[in-house]
C-alpha cells in the first residue's frame, strides 16, 4: 500500500486540529514541534498502544475493531458525521476490491417525474460525483442559464456542480459568500469518497480540481466532513439581481446515489417576486420543454 491512504489521512488531520487543552492535557507552548495532537497523546487518550495507533494511521494495519473506531473518535472529538466517515474509511481499508468503470448514471421515470411536479421552484437532480443529470427551467436559469439547458441529456458532456464551483467564472460569481459554499460542497464531497473509494471517475475529478484549483487543494487537505443538507445562500443573478434561497437536499427512494436539491423561498418576499421575474424571462428565452429534461422541440 503507497502512503497512509485515505483513513490514515482523515486521522492525521483531525489529529493535527486538536489542540492539547482541547482534550485536557497541558500545553508545553514553544516547545511544542507538533501541530496538534502527537501520536502517543492520541493513543493513550483513545487507550490503545503507541505503536498499534501508528501502524493505523500509516496504512500499515487495517483490521480495527468497532471498539478501538469508536475509542479512537471519541479521543479525538468527531461529531456524527465525522464518526460515520470513519466507519466507512476503515471498512474500505479491509476490502479493497478491483475498480471497475462505472456505467453513465441514468435518470429514472419515477425521479424525471419528481423532478416535474416540483416545476414551482428551481430544482435539480444530482448525481454521485455532483453531476447534472436533469434540472427544470427554473433550476437551469437559476444556477447555470449560460449553459446549454439539454447538456445533462449527454452523460460525457454533463455539467457537474463541484467543477463548475471552482472553474466556471459564472458559478464563483453567482455566490455571495462564495467561500462557504466551496468548504460546504468540499465537506459533502468527502463523505461520498468515503462511501465510494473505488470510484475511478471520482477520482479523477478530485484529480482535475487539484491540479487546477489551489482553493480545492486547500480545502480538501482540511480533511472537514459535512453533508449539504440545507443553507441559505446570497446569490448575485446577472438577469433578476440579488436573490436569497434555501437551497435543500433531498434523498430518492429509487436511486440513493442520487439526490433532488430545491432552491426554497420565502412566501411574498423579494426573493421570491424575483424567481417570478426569472421564470417568466426564462420561459420566454428557453426551448419548449415539459421542465424536466425530456427532449425539448425549439420554437418556431
Amino acid at each position: 500500500m503507497d502512503g497512509p491512504g485515505p483513513l490514515g489521512d482523515f486521522l492525521q488531520a483531525r489529529r493535527a486540529r486538536l489542540r492539547p487543552e482541547d482534550v485536557g492535557l497541558r500545553d508545553w507552548g514553544p516547545r511544542r514541534r507538533v501541530a496538534g495532537l502527537r501520536r502517543e497523546e492520541l493513543a493513550q487518550l483513545a487507550g490503545v498502544s503507541v505503536s498499534y495507533y501508528t501502524r493505523l494511521e500509516q496504512g500499515l494495519s487495517r483490521g480495527a475493531s468497532a471498539e478501538v473506531l469508536e475509542a479512537i473518535a471519541r479521543a479525538l472529538l468527531l461529531d456524527d458525521h465525522e464518526r460515520e466517515h470513519l466507519d466507512r474509511l476503515a471498512g474500505a481499508a479491509r476490502h479493497t476490491p478491483r475498480p471497475r468503470r462505472p456505467r453513465p448514471e441514468k435518470l429514472a421515470d419515477e425521479t424525471r417525474d419528481l423532478l416535474r411536479a416540483v416545476d414551482g421552484v428551481p430544482a435539480l437532480v444530482l448525481g454521485r460525483r455532483t453531476d447534472v443529470l436533469a434540472w427544470n427551467t427554473l433550476g437551469h436559469a437559476l444556477l447555470a442559464g449560460h449553459l446549454d439547458f439539454r447538456s445533462p441529456d449527454h452523460p460525457t458532456g454533463r455539467p457537474n456542480l463541484t467543477r463548475m464551483l471552482f472553474l466556471d467564472p459564472h458559478c464563483r460569481e453567482l455566490y455571495a459568500d462564495w467561500k462557504r459554499k466551496a468548504r460546504a460542497v468540499v465537506g459533502n464531497l468527502r463523505i461520498t469518497v468515503g462511501k465510494h473509494p473505488q470510484d475511478p471517475l471520482l477520482a479523477e475529478l478530485i484529480g482535475e480540481l487539484t491540479m487546477k484549483s489551489p482553493e480545492f487543494v486547500a480545502l480538501w487537505g482540511d480533511h472537514r466532513v459535512k453533508p449539504c443538507d440545507a443553507a441559505s445562500y446570497e446569490l448575485h443573478h446577472p438577469v433578476v439581481g440579488t436573490v436569497t434561497v434555501t437551497q435543500q437536499t433531498l434523498s430518492i427512494a429509487r436511486s440513493p446515489d442520487q439526490t433532488l436539491i430545491v432552491c426554497t423561498t420565502p412566501a411574498g418576499s423579494p426573493s421570491a417576486e424575483a424567481l417570478s421575474l426569472l421564470r417568466q424571462t426564462s420561459s420566454d428565452q428557453l426551448p419548449c420543454a415539459d421542465n424536466a429534461g425530456a427532449p425539448l422541440r425549439t420554437l418556431r
